[in-house]
């Protein structure tokens, strides 16, 4: 499991890798790619519970 002190330390060498300006447009890509997940997550559930329903 990662602690404190590693995610300080690959928070530290992002920045100085990508640079202040890059960091809230990645931010926002991984954000919005976790949401298009979720919402994929959940329409597969959606579906899967319908198909159950049919077979009862």
């Amino acid at each position: 499991m990662i602690g404190t002190t590693e995610i300080i330390v690959i928070a530290l060498v992002i920045f100085v890798l990508f640079g202040a300006r890059s960091i809230p447009k990645f931010a926002k890509s991984l954000g919005q790619a976790k949401g298009e997940f979720e919402k994929g997550f959940k329409e597969g559930k959606k579906e899967e519970e319908k198909e159950e329903d049919k077979k009862d």
